[in-house]
């Protein structure tokens, strides 16, 4: 018979896949992967503070391209990390990489939905995709830091990109093109940083 449910989930399962394969880095991923199963993420909590965020925001001036809510993506092995994110937000201390700013001040989340972790995917390889709402607001390029005296989050920015990110190539590592297309995000208020940036929220799972 017809069950409504079941066709919702396959069209959020093809809103799903035309996000990923929008955001695809590698020309050669929109053959490589398949997707099987998609989870729609609701927490109204996360999507009134993105509003309460873009309000904030738009009220000292930022223009409406900042404000554009925009994708990005986060891998985890297992369901249950992938249910946690979304349960919990995005939070700082989350991350491994430290090369656009302090991990344990913002998070780092990808730009590209086929570039998610340092090492490539291998054949046969499965996970679970976190898309995010993010809107980056304000963006500033800095330069890669490999040193463990982290970039701070800078004053008056909201989200960091490193500086070499337009010039990934074929020719990129693989880890490279991972840590250069990151989005570092953070959220500080009176010089003390938000546990979880509102401006990330967590949208499907797949």
């Amino acid at each position: 018979g017809f069950h409504p449910a079941s066709e919702e989930s396959s069209s959020l399962l093809q809103t799903a896949v035309s996000v990923l394969q929008s955001s695809y880095l590698y020309s050669t991923s929109q053959d490589g992967f398949q997707y099987s199963q998609a989870i729609l993420v609701e927490k109204d909590v996360f999507l009134s503070e993105l509003k309460a965020f873009a309000q904030a925001k738009e009220a000292t001036g930022y223009s409406q391209e900042e404000l554009e809510e925009t994708f990005a993506f986060l891998l985890f092995d297992n369901e249950e990390e992938a249910k946690e994110v979304c349960q919990t937000g995005l939070r700082v201390n989350s991350s491994s990489i430290f090369t656009l700013g302090d991990p344990a001040k913002g998070v780092y989340i990808s730009k590209y939905a086929d570039c998610l972790h340092p090492r490539p995917w291998y054949h046969g390889k499965s996970g679970y995709i976190v898309i995010c709402k993010l809107i980056k607001g304000k963006v500033k390029v800095v330069s890669e830091n490999y040193t463990t005296s982290y970039t701070c989050p800078s004053p008056g920015y909201d989200c960091h990109v490193a500086m070499s990110r337009n010039s990934i190539t074929s020719k990129t590592s693989h880890c490279q093109a991972f840590e250069q297309s990151q989005y570092y995000v953070y959220e500080v208020s009176d010089g003390s940083t938000a546990e979880r940036p509102r401006q990330i929220c967590p949208y499907i799972v797949i």
